[in-house]
């Protein structure tokens, strides 16, 4: 089957967050968003179409997620995308992604207590880590040394693992989770193993789910199809949580202080319909969104060859350093991207790196076109390279 990614989908008007909600991070209207990770393609004709069977059903009352076609989904999904056996009695579920990652730290810290994750972090990170009390402790993605040295203090209690890394697109190897396991054994601090952008994993690459390394260790592994499928705004997301006393504690606190025993059924619907029957558009979009990475790594390497910026190991964000060229500081940039080029553009600072920017190219090519060619412009302007 052929799949139409080329073709615009009008977002304005929807409550859309990139589109109608702009203005919430950037002051002037009307701008060309590159920036929330969600991208401006519809859903998989196989997902609207169990979408719409469901609709056409008319009865949406209290449903249970612990079904056999939602469990079997998930296993055939790991099985045939991942070459990897699930225990699906070990699975939970939760509105979303970091809804898990706030519950699991309730459960596993303390307020004061060190949460170590690798920078540049994604936000939602910092704010669920800080929000809750606890010591957020950042160490750079490839600093080692620093790693170890943040799990070995006394009250370092989780390890918040983003697996392919957000925003860098990297794919962790079989080494480094072997080796990231290895020390959160001998430190004794948990892992939780956010999974949202596996699915994104570019050829070439291949992702590792952590079930494969959390032998001997406290460990969930968080995720949803909601990123790689596109229907976030549906909600819904699930998990996995190793030691069983901690999967029973997880659902009871779901079940009782959080009120939240029924899921939303769209979003059981669309889930069951990806996974069973989405990977052929899934496929099609990783290969789209690809070339849209290989359009900014061109684009850029004509300009500034000496940032040998090169497409991500997964997602459709291109992060780009451009420190190289003297830019080590988001707020001038960003006001020629915002007042000059009428774009927006996250800016590295939000994740902790001024000097880079965030380029979501998840749209169709024109889009990205134009926002890879207002991004050399405004960097021309700003370095004096007009």
């Amino acid at each position: 089957m052929t799949y139409d990614f080329d073709t615009p989908v009008d977002r304005r008007g929807t409550w859309c967050v990139q589109w109608d909600g702009v203005t919430d991070r950037f002051p002037v209207p009307d701008l060309l968003p590159f920036t929330i990770s969600d991208m401006d393609f519809a859903c998989a004709p196989e997902v609207l179409a169990a979408l719409g069977s469901r609709l056409a059903h008319g009865v949406f009352g209290y449903t249970d997620w612990q079904n056999e076609d939602f469990r079997g989904a998930i296993r055939h999904w790991f099985r045939t995308r991942y070459a990897t056996e699930v225990d699906t009695d070990r699975l939970v579920y939760a509105p979303s992604v970091l809804n898990q990652v706030s519950q699991l730290l309730r459960m596993w810290t303390r307020a004061g207590d060190g949460v170590v994750l690798h920078t540049p972090t994604y936000d939602g990170f910092r704010k669920a880590i800080t929000g809750l009390g606890r010591d957020m402790r950042t160490v750079a993605l490839d600093d080692w040394a620093a790693l170890e040295r943040e799990l070995a203090r006394p009250d370092s209690r989780v390890l918040v693992l983003c697996s392919p890394h957000n925003p860098t697109g990297h794919v962790w190897t079989d080494a480094e989770l072997r080796r990231l396991a290895d020390l959160a054994r001998t430190h004794d601090v948990a892992v939780i193993s956010d999974e949202i952008h596996a699915d994104l994993t570019h050829e070439g690459h291949t992702h590792l789910p952590w079930t494969r390394y959390a032998d001997g260790l406290r460990w969930a592994l968080v995720t949803s199809a909601t990123k790689s499928f596109n229907f976030p705004a549906l909600s819904g997301s699930y998990g996995f949580v190793g030691d069983p006393d901690d999967h029973a504690e997880f659902l009871r606190r779901m079940n009782t202080g959080e009120g939240l025993a029924s899921p939303a059924v769209l979003s059981l619907t669309a889930h069951i319909a990806a996974y069973r029957e989405g990977a052929a558009w899934l496929d099609a979009l990783r290969a789209y969104t690809h070339d849209a990475l290989r359009l900014v790594e061109e684009r850029l390497g004509s300009a500034f060859p000496e940032l040998a910026w090169r497409a991500p190991q997964a997602g459709y964000l291109a992060w780009i350093d451009l420190r190289p060229l003297g830019v080590t500081a988001d707020d001038e940039l960003q006001r020629v991207l915002v007042e000059q080029e009428k774009v927006a553009v996250m800016p590295g600072g939000t994740y902790g790196a001024p000097g880079f920017v965030r380029l979501n190219v998840g749209c169709p090519r024109a889009k990205a076109e134009a926002g890879v060619d207002a991004l050399v412009r405004a960097v021309r302007t700003v370095t004096g390279r007009d």
